[in-house]
């Protein structure tokens, strides 16, 4: 009887008390129930060197499961799991050097070490990650601040289109009465020219000297050309100066219907979900490699031209946001680029 208890009292020995990861699962108060459902066992049969349960969950802290897991406390660093296969095999997988605890194998804990060091470098992110947020936030109160300028900047401009429209018609309407003696001063000049006698006409209406409208005079002694040369004079100078004016005024309203589509197209684009890719507009950017140079107007278009000489080829102008559901700002779409031979059009993906 004395030959049988002694290898379980030597089992009993030889069992290590491991520290167990502090988990719902495991409650001294209760009976362990296998985390697959295969076994119901008492608590003190959890880590006592003796595989219970299939999946090896009853023994976190030791190798007694082929298929288990060890688990390594590491206090001062972060926790870990190791497969049982290297428990007690002579190299030290936790850095406080519990999974050599019956190999002989001498190992240094080198956790505080550890956490010290992630415990820097964690701060050196946290502290890029506040500089990022500060510099984001700077951006979209930027963008905000851009964007109500830019409304406020349109409204002014389509007002003031309307005062400039009725201007240009205004103007129109008085270069087409003015035109009208010109119109007559040139008839009576061709008739002059012709050598017919110059009908009866207002006394306000004559010719000047030189006028691109006139053809060149050669009869400068007949009195009835010269006549029509020196009676119509104030029509000419009436007449263009109403033209300038009409198309000064028509050359405004251009430029500002103009002003109006690129103020309304750059407050379309979707900047983002708070606009913080609105300072982007209209960058660009340029990458060069053996072949090429690539070209990338942020919100605009992309395109590539032959490192040493060549036309450029179109790879897409900007069509959208393109990234995943979760990250839909990730990713850019250029589209409807020059189109490939006896193939699609061109695009090109830009990851943020």
């Amino acid at each position: 009887m004395l030959l049988l208890l002694l290898p379980l009292l030597g089992a009993l020995v030889s069992a290590v008390e491991v520290k167990r990861p502090h988990h719902h699962f495991y409650e001294e108060s209760k009976p362990f129930t296998c985390l697959d459902g295969s076994a119901t066992i008492s608590f003190d049969q959890v880590n006592d060197d003796y595989c219970d349960c299939k999946d090896g969950s009853d023994e976190p802290g030791t190798s007694a499961c082929p298929n288990g897991r060890f688990h390594c406390t590491n206090a001062g660093y972060r926790p870990q799991y190791v497969p049982s296969s290297r428990v007690n095999d002579g190299i030290c997988d936790c850095c406080d050097t519990t999974d050599e605890y019956n190999s002989g194998v001498v190992c240094e804990n080198t956790c505080k070490e550890m956490g010290r060091k992630e415990r820097e470098t964690l701060q050196q992110m946290a502290e890029v990650a506040r500089e990022g947020f500060r510099l984001k936030q700077a951006l979209i109160d930027e963008a905000s601040k851009g964007r109500e300028e830019k409304q406020g900047k349109l409204a002014e401009l389509q007002e003031g289109k309307k005062s400039l429209e009725e201007q240009v018609e205004t103007l129109k309407t008085h270069k087409e009465a003015a035109e009208k003696p010109e119109k007559e001063a040139v008839e009576i000049h061709q008739k002059a020219w012709d050598g017919e006698c110059p009908p009866a006409g207002p006394s306000h209406v004559a010719i000047p000297s030189g006028n691109p409208l006139l053809p060149p005079p050669t009869h400068t002694h007949t009195p009835i050309f010269n006549l029509a040369r020196i009676i119509f004079l104030p029509s000419f100078s009436v007449a263009q100066n109403a033209r300038d004016q009409f198309e000064e005024a028509e050359k405004s309203l251009k430029e500002m219907e103009e002003s109006i589509r690129s103020l309304e197209k750059e407050i379309s684009f979707d900047f983002g979900p708070l606009g913080e890719f609105a300072y982007l507009y209209g960058q660009c950017y340029e990458l060069t490699n053996n072949e090429y140079i690539y070209r990338l107007c942020l919100f605009n278009r992309v395109s590539q031209k032959p490192k040493h000489g060549g036309s450029e080829t179109n790879l897409g102008t900007w069509g959208s946001w393109a990234g995943p559901e979760d990250q839909k700002f990730s990713v850019m779409k250029y589209e409807h680029g020059t189109g490939c031979w006896q193939g699609p059009n061109r695009s090109t993906t830009v990851s943020v």
